[in-house]
């Protein structure tokens, strides 16, 4: 299925955030190294502005224009202020910047916090983006006009070269690799824990080696009781004989690369169970290993209709 505007910029705004989250780790208490800064002026000019904002202005904005989102006050005016403004703080960034990677490494402090600033505001528009103006845009425009806007999209991308997508994810690749901590690194572990414990999935995980290494809801009710004695154990033992064969299949496709995911449904005592098996990888794509999911479905099968948030 292809991707909808608003998806296609909302993935070029959750990369760039990545890298400036990864700029203000780096920077925060180093001196910028002059090759990453070269390659931070290459990101934020050549994709952030000359390409995604390129999208917006030439092909979205306008038809929210058409579509009675005035340009002139209201969300569709603030979003092409913050434009021109974020086009003033690059443009100090890029002078800035540029010198320090040509080795003028005392005005390094002065880029890193002209770079904040940037980077502050940008994140705050994506945001302002993709949960107001995306959103009104969703309602407000045709089926004619949303592939207009993907094919402008692509258009855009097509003039600064043929692979201008993966090529700039490359290089925000590049920009993050080592430095941009997963979100869950900001959890304490007995907070994480809690929070996997009070999903409505229980999970169950086994490493790389087929050995389980952890389930959830040890203290609550569960729908297939377990208890730590099963940790460590081989996941062929804790399995009927007769089914081994099946989970040596799934691990085997999902080492493999065979599979992305095994799913089975079951009756169970009145109630429907979903039972999901995915392959676990690292950042570098390495296999780490399978996660089982268990959920009672029963109720959700009975859902019709809507409840809004606040009903």
């Amino acid at each position: 299925m292809q991707e909808t505007w608003s998806e296609l910029l909302m993935a070029d705004h959750e990369q760039t955030e990545k890298v400036i989250d990864a700029l203000e780790t780096l920077w925060r208490d180093k001196l910028p190294d002059p090759a990453m800064v070269a390659k931070a002026l290459r990101y934020f000019s050549e994709f952030a502005d000359a390409c995604h904002n390129r999208k917006e202005e030439e092909h979205l904005f306008p038809r929210l224009e058409a579509a009675g989102i005035p340009s002139h006050g209201g969300p569709l005016a603030v979003m092409l202020a913050e434009h021109e403004r974020s086009s003033e703080l690059l443009a100090a960034f890029r002078e800035l910047g540029g010198r320090v990677a040509a080795g003028e490494s005392a005005l390094a402090a002065q880029m890193v916090g002209v770079f904040l600033e940037y980077g502050a505001l940008l994140k705050n528009h994506y945001w302002k983006e993709n949960d107001i103006l995306y959103p009104m845009g969703r309602r407000v425009l045709a089926p004619q006009d949303d592939a207009a806007i993907v094919a402008g999209i692509g258009q855009v991308e097509a003039a600064l070269g043929a692979d201008t997508r993966s090529r700039y994810q490359a290089l925000a690749q590049e920009i993050t690799q080592g430095t941009l901590e997963d979100l869950s690194a900001a959890l304490d572990a007995p907070v994480l824990a809690a929070i996997l414990n009070t999903l409505p999935i229980e999970l169950s995980f086994v490493d790389a080696d087929d050995n389980v290494r952890y389930f959830s809801h040890e203290n609550h009710a569960k729908i297939f009781p377990r208890t730590r004695g099963v940790i460590g154990m081989n996941v062929r033992n804790c399995h009927p004989p007769k089914s081994v064969h099946m989970v040596e299949q799934i691990l085997a496709d999902f080492k493999a690369g065979r599979s992305q995911h095994a799913d089975f449904w079951i009756d169970m005592a009145g109630r429907k169970l979903h039972i999901r098996y995915f392959p676990v990888h690292g950042t570098q794509g390495e296999y780490l290993g399978c996660l089982e999911t268990v959920q009672d479905i029963t109720a959700i099968q009975q859902l019709s209709g809507q409840k809004r948030l606040l009903d």
